[in-house]
């Protein structure tokens, strides 16, 4: 196996170019699971962490975060809670504090895995991610766009994922997840949900529950127009128990999950009803109790 340690971004995307099915190394927390229980077995590593910039994050034009692929789960939570809260609420469930220590957005983007913790935030806040070769330069894939199967994404053998791109909280955001244990475990299933008001919308995420990570747009779409005929962003009124029974539903219509070991598709079907209805909830009522301090 070959080990290539670029120094540099642009020597990281030329031996990408040169190596096209070298995997990329960071934190190794999916990679190196991989290789030790001999599941797979590239012919090149392409060790990315003396790389500067993509251990680096910055607040852009229209507040949002470009957040480098190698930035750590516990630079997330540290640092960007106020500004990511769903994010970092659903990096708080990944593994154990040595593995957030390690694990990145990135990496979990690069893995493509449905359960990976990161991707129903991302899909809920709306990021985009900013990938590039020595060949063709940078591109914008939106989040929507990024995943195509499982363990599939968007990337060209040639490029790698420079950083993700995703718009500062206006209004509350919320992950939740069921698991075997409380720590340390992949997720049965998992449910991100951010409000956007200005937008008069709600994003979903649905993780673990499907081919590949995805959102609930009948559910988003219910939600949205109950909010517009109530005029509830602006009276942030109560959601009636029927509104948010139903939006569960729809959330878990969106889901083809799988019987395997972790989870029976039954069963994740009904979590993700539950989900659904536990974090609308806590987001609204986060949205009211907002208001009336403004106020």
């Amino acid at each position: 196996m070959e080990f290539l340690r670029p120094a540099t971004w642009d020597e990281a995307l030329a031996a990408k170019a040169e190596y096209p099915s070298a995997v990329p190394i960071a934190g190794g927390t999916d990679v190196m699971v991989e290789i030790n229980f001999d599941r797979h077995r590239p012919p090149a590593l392409l060790d990315l962490n003396r790389i500067p910039e993509l251990h680096t994050w910055e607040i852009g034009a229209d507040d949002v975060v470009r957040l480098g692929a190698s930035v750590s789960y516990t630079r997330i939570i540290d640092q960007l809670t106020g500004r990511l809260p769903g994010l970092s609420l659903a990096s708080h469930t990944v593994g154990s504090p040595q593995i957030r220590n390690r694990g990145t957005v990135g990496g979990n983007l690069g893995a493509a895995s449905p359960a990976g913790d990161a991707h129903p935030a991302l899909l809920a806040s709306g990021g985009r991610v900013e990938v590039a070769s020595a060949e063709r330069g940078t591109r914008m894939i939106p989040i929507d766009d990024f995943y195509l199967g499982v363990k599939r994404n968007a990337l060209e053998p040639d490029e790698l994922i420079l950083a993700v791109h995703v718009p500062s909280a206006t209004a509350p955001q919320q992950f939740a997840k069921i698991g075997t244990r409380n720590a340390m475990v992949i997720a049965v299933c998992s449910f991100g949900i951010a409000l956007h008001p200005e937008a008069g919308t709600v994003r979903t995420g649905i993780g673990s529950a499907a081919p590949t990570p995805r959102r609930a747009t009948a559910a988003e779409e219910f939600i949205a127009a109950e909010l517009a005929d109530t005029g509830g962003w602006e009276t942030r009124g109560e959601l009636g128990e029927a509104v948010v029974r139903r939006f569960g539903e729809l959330v878990a219509e969106a889901a083809s999950p799988i019987d395997d070991v972790r989870g029976s598709a039954a069963y994740r079907r009904h979590a993700l009803a539950v989900l659904a209805r536990r974090t609308l909830t806590w987001s609204w009522t986060e949205f009211r109790a907002a208001g009336r301090a403004a106020a």
